[in-house]
């Protein structure tokens, strides 16, 4: 630390400081200066947290650190710990702001590195922010429910000692080192960081919560990524055994916002949208700037009805549930390969069509927090098996809120299965900068005329495909639709095509 005081007794005051050499790379980065008229000034080092310096007596002296210039001309006599800003980091790609949604601290807490502090919500997903430091809470500056800028501080914390500069007298070693602090820095504060012990990895917060349940967490199945144990995840385990009724938060703010609207009266109530309904407006915006057209098919899901029963009579997997999307998923993924322009993205300004190499399928999913339409990835490598994983996968994280960023960008075409929850069929809109949304029915038994006259049941859905007419026109989405039809009814087929 820069002319930290480290030591102070009998009005004798004493002060070391580090030095170092000034080289032509700094002399061309930030001078910061330290007033006296300023007596709050700090001085930022990280881009994460600010520290108060001490006084000293040789005047005009500048010195560098790590690319950075610094004056001293006049500096602060002030103590030696420091109280540092926690701003909100980059959660992702074009994120601007988040939603607060709750704290796990309060003021006056004392925490750990790596400990969590809050959990934000973006247009994308659900983070916890954890703390880089060990220390006091000093201040909370947001309440949950608050939109918070990306950069903006969301509390401050005191501590004792803050982690010294790494020094570096080269200076080609100095920019170096610059360059790995930049190019690392988005990832800093928004990722918890793991703790290992008896080989299960999860923050001291979890384990602390499996302490109060009395829940060995050990015994706890993992969902988060490299056998992560969440929060979640000790909570479900902890209902499954009676050791609680308690539901995740998010799923119990949801429900009680919607109870008092059931029976709070006759007054008016407004409802704040958040998270993905407030995605869903920026999104059904977009669409509706967007020229569709509709075209409507029946299918003859007989076939794909004993297929799935054979999947279920043959499992020995009681995690596996095997349902018709799978089939439904790998059959549309084989005939994207001969209409690749259903899976592309469009782009207006520049009056190009991206053919899109992964076939990255979108599924609609309704949950307690609103519509999200979370991606399976490379669906075109993916057997049918590994597709129905990841879509369970995908489900559960979808219900808990816990969905990444990962998992809801980068789509290229996108099913809703509204038959799941019922209706025919629907007019789904589409998920821009995609150029095609297929919305499915349920599949229903209904009577068919055989070529011999003869009436037989048949289980039958109505899909509904919208489409982009400023990039595909009727003639391509029939064709289209006329082979995905085929291995629809007939599944066997999927077989010759599968590599």
């Amino acid at each position: 630390m820069i002319c930290r005081k480290i030591y102070h007794r009998n009005s004798v005051r004493q002060n070391i400081f580090r030095w170092f050499s000034v080289s032509p790379v700094a002399a061309a980065t930030t001078t910061v200066l330290c007033s006296a008229k300023n007596i709050q000034s700090q001085l930022h080092f990280f881009r994460n947290y600010t520290t108060p310096f001490s006084s000293f007596s040789k005047s005009n002296a500048s010195f560098t650190l790590r690319g950075y210039s610094f004056s001293t001309q006049v500096a602060l006599n002030l103590p030696a710990g420091g109280v540092i800003d926690i701003p909100l980091a980059q959660t992702g790609e074009g994120i601007a702001e988040c939603e607060l949604l709750k704290w796990f601290v309060q003021e006056g807490d004392q925490v750990e590195e790596f400990q969590p502090l809050c959990e934000v919500q973006s247009d994308k997903a659900t983070i916890e922010i954890t703390s880089r430091y060990k220390g006091k809470i000093s201040q909370i500056l947001h309440v949950p429910g608050n939109i918070v800028k990306v950069g903006e501080t969301l509390l401050k914390i005191g501590v004792d000692e803050v982690p010294n500069p790494i020094e570096s007298s080269d200076p080609s070693e100095k920019m170096s080192s610059l360059e790995s602090d930049i190019s690392g820095s988005s990832d800093i504060s928004s990722v918890p960081e793991k703790t290992k012990i008896d080989g299960v990895s999860s923050t001291p917060a979890v384990r602390n919560l499996a302490k109060q349940y009395g829940v060995d967490i050990n015994d706890v199945p993992a969902t988060g990524k490299g056998g992560r144990v969440l929060k979640e995840d000790v909570i479900n385990y902890a209902m499954q055994k009676g050791l609680t009724n308690e539901a995740p938060a998010c799923a119990q703010q949801q429900h009680s916002e919607v109870s008092s609207l059931i029976g709070g009266g006759y007054e008016d109530r407004t409802l704040q949208l958040r998270g993905y309904q407030r995605a869903m407006v920026k999104s059904m915006t977009l669409a509706a700037k967007i020229p569709h057209f509709y075209y409507v098919e029946e299918m003859n899901c007989g076939a794909l009805v004993d297929l799935k029963t054979s999947f279920q009579n043959e499992n020995s997997d009681p995690e596996i549930k095997h349902t018709f999307l799978p089939v439904l998923i790998k059959s549309l993924s084989m005939t994207l390969t001969a209409h690749p322009m259903l899976n592309s993205r469009f782009n207006e300004e520049s009056y190009e069509v991206i053919l899109k190499g992964s076939h990255n399928i979108g599924i609609a999913m309704a949950t307690p927090n609103g519509l999200v339409v979370p991606n399976i990835k490379n669906v075109q490598s993916l057997s049918v098996l590994e597709i129905t994983k990841e879509l369970s996968r995908l489900l559960k994280f979808a219900k808990i809120n816990k969905l990444s960023p990962d998992d809801i960008s980068g789509g290229t075409i996108t099913l809703s299965n509204i038959g799941g929850i019922g209706g025919k069929f629907g007019s789904p809109l589409i998920n821009s900068p995609e150029v095609a949304i297929i919305g499915m029915g349920r599949i229903q038994k209904i009577p068919q005329f055989a070529e011999d006259g003869n009436i037989y049941p048949a289980s039958v859905m109505t899909i509904n495909i919208g489409a982009d007419h400023r990039v595909l026109d009727g003639a391509t989405v029939a064709r289209f639709c006329n082979d995905w039809k085929k291995f629809v009814e007939k599944p066997d087929l999927l077989l010759l095509h599968t590599r």
